[in-house]
């Protein structure tokens, strides 16, 4: 029986990926990338000609069964996403879930996630913190945010641009407006930066200044 590796890739700087990654990415039969062209820049820059394979929230339902399959017949699959660690508001879940059930060895390598640098960049409390992800657009998210509001750990979420403005404006709502807040895009790429200061300050900025790159948001939990 063969083998499944999670990689994560770097989320921006292509730097940011470990030597052991490089490695593997070399030695297996097949890679599982979300984005082929994406990943194929990747590969390209470190002279890694193994075969790509698409893997992604559209298709994932459909493919887990022919790469479970191909992994118990004796392939080693690497899985990666675009940026970041697989299952990790990626696709993964499905198809770790999956060589779970069938016995096949899971191994997720160490690297590269967005949540962990703006966590640390943010100043707020890091020892207990709850991550949230992408919230729901719109089936759940009042209820989720009024649960989250009673919330005294610190709270992650990752949000697009075009979004960012309206989610703060719903976080003043249901947190209040003097609760902290920073805000980290582009990290670790040339652009990177973090804003913090009050939910309300933190909104004001990004209504004048409109964001661009995918970003993290850190809020303090309820006091």
């Amino acid at each position: 029986m063969g083998k499944l590796y999670v990689i994560p890739t770097p989320i921006g700087n292509l730097e940011d990926i470990t030597l052991r990654a490089i490695k593997v990415l070399n030695e297996v039969d097949l890679i599982l990338a979300e984005d082929t062209r994406t990943s194929g820049k990747l590969l390209k820059h470190y002279e890694i000609g193994t075969p790509m394979q698409s893997h992604h929230m559209h298709n994932e339902h459909k493919t887990v069964t022919g790469v479970v399959a191909r992994i118990t017949q004796g392939e080693t699959i690497a899985l990666i996403s675009d940026a970041g660690t697989p299952a990790i508001s990626d696709p993964g879940f499905l198809l770790v879930r999956a060589c779970v059930k069938e016995g096949i060895e899971v191994d997720c390598l160490p690297g590269a996630t967005a949540f962990v640098p703006a966590l640390v960049n943010s100043g707020l409390p890091n020892d207990r913190f709850v991550f949230e992800g992408f919230l729901p657009v719109k089936k759940g998210r009042q209820t989720r945010l009024t649960a989250l509001s009673e919330e005294t750990r610190t709270l992650v979420f990752y949000e697009s641009p075009h979004k960012l403005v309206k989610t703060l404006g719903q976080f003043v709502a249901f947190f209040g407006e003097d609760r902290n807040v920073s805000v980290s895009r582009e990290l670790t790429k040339l652009h990177e930066e973090t804003i913090r200061g009050t939910l309300l300050e933190v909104l004001a900025h990004f209504e004048q200044q409109p964001p661009k790159g995918e970003l993290v948001i850190v809020i303090g939990g309820k006091k």
